[in-house]
């Protein structure tokens, strides 16, 4: 596993949005999704408000890797599935990130929006 370093991250865990584009079964790119992110100690993490079934999240299945682009960082990824010990200190930190938006911050912290908790790993 290739971690990101500590400009990119920091950089990209800032960013308000980020851009994610998974890697079709030919290797082509999807289509931009913007989203937001959040950085949990050297881990960056993005969820789907329709957890599983969301179309975006569906897209990174296929190859599992794809590119990323929040606060000038645009960075190749591969996407793994974090595991249920990470989703406490991820919902903390779109609590405090997203907080301001309180009516839309509530949509990433259920339990269908966990189940599609991704980690961001460089590659």
């Amino acid at each position: 596993m290739t971690h990101w370093n500590d400009t990119d991250l920091t950089r990209a865990g800032a960013a308000e949005e980020l851009d994610l584009e998974s890697e079709r079964a030919d290797g082509t790119l999807r289509d931009r999704v913007t989203m937001w992110v959040v950085r949990v100690g050297d881990h960056l993490y993005v969820r789907s408000v329709k957890g599983t079934a969301g179309p975006w999240y569906r897209g990174t299945q296929s190859r599992r890797q794809g590119r990323v682009s929040a606060g000038g960082v645009r960075q190749d990824v591969t996407f793994r599935p974090a595991d249920h010990d990470e989703y406490a200190a991820v919902d903390t930190a779109y609590r405090e990130k997203y907080g301001r938006y309180p009516g839309i911050v509530e949509h990433v912290l259920t339990d269908r929006a966990r189940e599609s908790t991704l980690r961001l790993e460089p590659r």
